[in-house]
């Protein structure tokens, strides 16, 4: 009964939960950074979140999920303030800005982790776990706290919908109408820091970023609306959360963080290729189509020349005529048009068009 019920179990339940909550919160929020192309700032906060960590333990002695939170959170939002002065008052571009803070602050957030893994007393045992995430040590406690932090962070979201929304597709246009464009942009910072801290302890700092990218990039392909988006990059959060977690309970040594993100890129794998509008396998099907119809349309164009050249359809024209117009095999699409009602074959294995054909080729 427990293999077919594994959430029978009370650890897998919370930290399904709390993986799900997780990816309900990223893949929402993420939804902004990816279509405003800052997928790079989800990276940098996650990382610049790393010291945080460290220094709340280093001042307050306590491994309080909501302390250690508010501690990633500060060091997070600071690097994103950083890389923006850097950016508005020197000739540094965006991307070489975030790269060097992240670097910074990851670089300050190991030695922290690692010094303190050398002092003498095991009070700070499990802080390692922010790096690479150990979804397993999940407490209760923890996801409640995940849960008032998302939940928090969603509502903010709601709130600000129509601000954000213009944040996201044309910022000048926001600030034409009035709006404080700039506080939106810190608000939206904010928010993604809230989304990236609740989930370092489950998947840690280095894969944090694909949580916030990967569902909202799933969610892309498959809608143009906003509203619509953000449900469906909540949900495939959610799905990779809970799919991840129950997949590393089910095989033996199996990480939860790593296999939470291989299923969250899976799922982005899967709407790349078939996702009805955008996916490669429908677009594909369509420039087919599209190739099949300009062919047929080229071939009674062609037999139409012919009709005007001999002066009136005569007794038609051969197949290898037509196609040596095309320099190609014309036959499957003289196949295809007389199954139409374009064209029809003479019994001596000639082609010409119908009536009909003749209508269709004066009106393109």
């Amino acid at each position: 009964m427990t293999a077919l019920l594994p959430l029978d179990d009370y650890t897998l339940r919370v930290v399904v939960l709390g993986a799900a909550t997780l990816g309900v919160v990223a893949g929402a929020l993420g939804t902004f950074a990816v279509l405003r192309r800052q997928a790079l700032v989800g990276d940098a906060i996650s990382h610049a979140a790393l010291p945080g960590v460290a220094l709340a333990y280093l001042l307050t002695g306590s491994k309080s999920s909501l302390l250690l939170m508010i501690g990633a959170a500060l060091t997070g939002f600071a690097a994103v303030l950083l890389v923006t002065a850097v950016v508005r008052t020197t000739r540094v571009k965006q991307d070489a800005a975030l790269g060097i803070w992240l670097s910074v602050f990851f670089g300050v957030g190991l030695v922290l982790l690692t010094w303190l893994q050398r002092r003498p007393d095991a009070s700070q045992a499990g802080l390692d776990r922010f790096l690479f995430g150990q979804a397993a040590t999940l407490l209760r406690e923890d996801v409640v706290t995940m849960a008032a932090a998302g939940a928090l962070a969603l509502l903010v979201l709601l709130a600000l919908w129509k601000e954000l929304k213009v944040l996201a597709f044309d910022h000048e246009f926001g600030a034409t109408l009035g709006l404080r464009m700039r506080l939106v942009d810190v608000v939206l910072v904010g928010l993604l820091v809230v989304a990236i801290v609740i989930g370092l302890q489950t998947v840690g700092a280095v894969l944090m970023a694909s949580m916030i990218v990967a569902p909202a990039a799933a969610a892309r392909q498959w809608t143009d609306r906003l509203g619509a988006m953000t449900v469906l990059a909540a949900a495939f959060g959610a799905l990779a959360g809970a799919l991840g977690a129950v997949a590393s309970a089910e095989v033996s040594r199996l990480p939860t963080g790593p296999t939470i993100v291989v299923v969250a890129t899976a799922l982005v794998a899967v709407s790349l290729l078939a996702a009805p509008r955008r996916g490669l396998v429908a677009r594909a099907v369509r420039s087919r189509r599209a190739r099949e119809r300009l062919g047929l349309a080229q071939v009674l164009a062609d037999l139409a020349q012919l009709e005007q050249v001999h002066e009136g359809p005569a007794r038609g024209h051969h197949a290898a005529t037509v196609g040596a117009m095309e320099q190609a095999d014309v036959l499957p699409a003289l196949v295809e048009l007389e199954r139409r009602g374009l064209v029809e074959r003479t019994p001596d294995d000639r082609w010409l068009l119908t009536d009909r054909g003749r209508s269709e080729v004066s009106r393109a």
